[in-house]
């Protein structure tokens, strides 16, 4: 029927573009933790930046691997998560590593205001002081969250298994076919309080440094400080433009998926999914561009594999 056309093509294109997303953002960051790995192998020491652009890295590798994993099941082999507890792993491994993931991303930008932002309050100069050991402690506090997260998330959808599994059609569950009831209130509490608490950390930390880098910018100019100086300010300032702007749609993907997560083939949850997989590739592109170290490494990497190619 068209019905059927219609979902076995949507479910193709569905399976092509987050595919081409996944491996993307899955190469991008092989491409930090390597040569973070390398750096550590012959530094024999991490700085704290290197520290969590390697756990960013590792935690965006992984989640996704197993959301593509899961993405890919649902739609070849549906069946399998009619079984006890394949739903429940798959809920609570993606909700860790997408905590860490947003927790983490949220770090590394409080690392750079305290690094970067001057400010002259007492409380700031202590953060900036003590940075280097504090950020272990916030990578710790993360992965804490994160597993607490993951073992509600683990119970919860254990509930709502068992209460669905006889009114669910054989291999539909896990497409999040069933209706909202009162054990999914548990999940959209506890996840948007999380979203909410790790953007705000973002925003406050973006709007601290933005004002920090103009203000030191303007008096640059008003010096007459070389133009150098000031386009390296510029330059830092769209990279973190950049990065809030990406970091917002996310988080607005994020909100949406709580909204829309009983939602089958919508068109509006297909265009969320499709942002929510683009995130960990582009943000990590942002990174590496704003890294002169990687930037290099990436530019030299991709300069072989053209001069091999052309060998061919």
């Amino acid at each position: 029927s068209q019905d059927e056309f219609n979902a076995t093509s949507y479910d193709v294109m569905a399976m092509v573009i987050i595919t081409f997303e996944t491996f993307a953002g899955m190469w991008i960051n092989t491409f930090i933790v390597s040569v973070l790995f390398i750096t550590w192998v012959k530094k024999k020491s991490f700085n704290s930046h290197e520290k969590i652009l390697l756990f960013l890295g590792c935690s965006r590798f992984w989640y996704l691997c197993i959301t593509w994993l899961y993405f890919f099941l649902s739609k070849i082999y549906p069946w399998c998560f009619f079984f006890h507890p394949i739903p429940q792993l798959f809920a609570a491994i993606q909700s860790f590593l997408n905590s860490a993931n947003l927790w983490v991303s949220a770090c590394l930008s409080v690392f750079y205001c305290i690094k970067i932002a001057n400010f002259r309050h007492i409380f700031f100069i202590y953060l900036k002081v003590k940075i280097d050991r504090i950020v272990p402690w916030l990578l710790f506090g993360s992965v804490i969250l994160s597993l607490v997260i993951c073992i509600l998330v683990y119970n919860i959808a254990g509930e709502v298994h068992c209460n669905n599994l006889n009114s669910t059609t054989r291999g539909n569950f896990w497409k999040l076919s069933v209706k909202i009831d009162e054990h999914f209130f548990p999940i959209f509490f506890i996840s948007g309080f999380e979203f909410a608490t790790a953007f705000t950390a973002v925003v406050f930390s973006v709007f601290l440094l933005l004002f920090s880098l103009w203000r030191h910018k303007r008096k640059m100019q008003t010096n007459s400080v070389n133009n150098l100086s000031v386009d390296a300010h510029i330059k830092a300032m769209k990279s973190i433009l950049s990065f809030f702007f990406i970091y917002s749609i996310n988080f607005t993907c994020l909100v949406l998926t709580l909204i829309y997560i009983t939602k089958k083939k919508n068109p509006l949850t297909f265009l969320i999914l499709v942002f929510q997989y683009a995130f960990p590739a582009v943000h990590s592109l942002i990174l590496i561009f704003s890294n002169p170290k990687l930037e290099k490494t990436l530019l030299r990497t991709l300069l072989c594999m053209k001069c091999k190619a052309c060998m061919r």
